[in-house]
């Protein structure tokens, strides 16, 4: 299978990057905006868009949810999960379940 060729593209900000798929995200921005510390630190960047979109921004509002909440969302994966649970319990935390 041939790699596709990237293009050079360039962000609403200004940043120019090279990108082979179609997705819009600006690799240099997404950087920006990865959190210093907390829970959404050690996830990926589809990962924490989702739950940031959906208002979980904070371990209490992340342990009200469930698991399968969670994996309903846009972007959100199971490979997340196992980083997610150890943040709570860290916290004496768990996820809500059914």
């Amino acid at each position: 299978m041939a790699a596709s060729a990237k293009t050079l593209r360039k962000c609403k900000k200004g940043h120019s990057y090279f990108k082979s798929s179609d997705c819009p995200v600006c690799p240099i921005c997404e950087a920006e905006k990865k959190p210093a510390n907390g829970f959404l630190v050690n996830i990926s960047a589809p990962a924490r868009r989702a739950l940031q979109n959906a208002g979980i921004s904070d371990i209490k509002t992340l342990a009200a949810k469930t698991e399968q909440e969670l994996l309903s969302l846009h972007g959100f994966g199971p490979a997340s999960l196992p980083k997610l649970r150890q943040a709570l319990k860290a916290e004496g935390l768990k996820f809500r379940k059914l």
